[in-house]
This record gives structure tokens, C-alpha cells and sequence, in this order.
């Protein structure tokens, strides 16, 4: 038996890197899976690789920061399941520079996927979660919600932003079973990073499914029990005292 066996999950982002990663996880213990991103083409891969565990899997192109598509992502996932257990908000970008050469372009983008899509993934579920009794959604957040890196403004404020809007959805949750919870990732080796032998040189990794172990952890908990912030790094990756 899998810790996740008859649950019905929506992972965002998860053609590529944590949502791929999670995705794996979470059909090997026995979910359910909707897969949402931007690329079909990816998310089609991310089908493939899971098919292997025999649990069904909707791929379900969709764009976070655009309200229409969320409500229509949630629609379908309903038509096809019947019911939301887990929401995985992961969906992210990640873009920056010196603060004083930030555009608003480049701020809106960020602060529209990271923060924005979200909020509005989290709304719809919490529409659901609450007709049925209870689920739980786990945001994927960032060390850098905690110790800033340089040249990162956008990408700072909304991680720590993602943690407000966690803690707001665990509180008007809780009186109908509703949990929230956030997973801040340090390193971790995505395609983007293993495409860069600088960043692999330069920092310690670990893998999306080191990773992707402490996401089932959070999921398959009693939703009387909530693990509301979590923070997976490797060892011997400078984090205390890097601010």
C-alpha cells in the first residue's frame, strides 16, 4: 500500500524539475494525479514516466496567472475525479538584478506566477476542500524566504509573501479541515541547474526526489496534524548566517 493510495492530487509546474519530481513521488504511493503547466509537451513526458504505476493521470495545459484557466483547471479535475485531496502549488519563475535596474515588466512577471497564481489555484481548492469536508495544499516556497539572495527582489518578495498567504489560507481553513502548509526548497537540481555545470561547481544540490520524499511526508499526514513550514536544503549548503 502507498502512503497517498485513493487521493486525488493537482500539481502546478509539473512538467519539469519539484513538480516533476513530486508528480513521480506521489504516483508511486498511489495518487491520483491532475498535471497542470503552460507546455503540453512536458506535462505528456511527465505522463509517460509515471504511467509505469498504473493510477490514472489528466494532463491539463494551464497558464496560473490567468483566471479563466484556473477556473477551468479545477472544473475539469472535478468532472474527472469527483474530488480534490492535495493541491501542489508549484509553479514558479525566477527573475531579478540590481534593485535600482528592476523593471516593472520584470517585477509583474514574477509577482504574477509566484504569488498571483497561487492565490488563485489555493481559491479554487479551498472552494472545493471546503464543500467536501477537508483537503491540503502545500505551497512551494524558497530559502529565500527567509535569507534573501542578492540581486533577487521579486523573487525574495514573493516567497516571503507565499508564507503569508499560506498562513491566511490555514487560518480561514481550519474550521473546515482545510490545511495549508509550505515546503521552502534550498538547491536543488532541476534541468535548468544540471544544464549549468557553474552552478553545480559552485553550490551543494540535491535531487527533486530527495526532495519530493518530505512532499509525501506533508501530504499523507492526518489533516488533523499539519506540518505548516518545512525547510529541505542540502547539508553543506550556506544558509545560516548567509544574510
Amino acid at each position: 500500500m502507498g502512503q497517498l493510495d485513493g487521493k486525488i492530487a493537482i500539481i502546478t509546474g509539473a512538467g519539469t524539475g519539484i513538480g516533476k519530481g513530486i508528480a513521480r513521488a506521489f504516483a508511486r504511493e498511489g495518487a491520483d494525479l491532475v498535471l497542470a503547466s503552460r507546455n503540453q509537451a512536458n506535462l505528456e513526458e511527465t505522463a509517460q514516466e509515471i504511467a509505469q504505476y498504473q493510477h490514472r493521470v489528466r494532463v491539463i495545459p494551464t497558464d496560473v496567472t490567468d483566471e479563466a484557466a484556473v477556473i477551468a483547471l479545477f472544473k475539469q479535475a472535478m468532472a474527472e475525479f469527483g474530488r480534490l485531496d492535495i493541491l501542489i502549488n508549484n509553479s514558479g519563475t525566477f527573475d531579478g538584478g540590481p534593485f535600482e535596474e528592476l523593471s516593472l515588466a520584470t517585477w509583474q512577471k514574477v509577482v504574477n506566477v509566484n504569488l498571483t497564481g497561487p492565490f488563485l489555484c489555493a481559491r479554487e481548492a479551498m472552494k472545493i476542500m471546503k464543500r467536501q469536508g477537508g483537503g491540503r495544499i502545500i505551497n512551494i516556497g524558497s530559502i529565500s524566504a527567509q535569507m534573501c539572495r542578492p540581486n533577487a527582489a521579486p523573487y525574495n518578495t514573493t516567497k516571503h509573501a507565499l508564507v503569508g498567504l499560506t498562513k491566511s489560507i490555514a487560518l480561514e481553513g481550519r474550521d473546515y479541515n482545510v490545511v495549508a502548509s509550505v515546503l521552502h526548497p534550498g538547491n536543488v537540481l532541476t534541468e535548468r541547474r544540471a544544464a549549468s555545470s557553474a552552478a553545480q561547481d559552485a553550490e551543494p544540490m540535491m535531487t527533486v526526489d530527495e526532495l519530493a520524499l518530505t512532499a509525501v511526508t506533508m501530504a499523507a499526514l492526518p489533516l488533523h496534524v499539519n506540518v505548516l513550514e518545512s525547510i529541505v536544503l542540502p547539508t553543506q549548503q550556506k544558509y545560516l548566517g548567509r544574510g
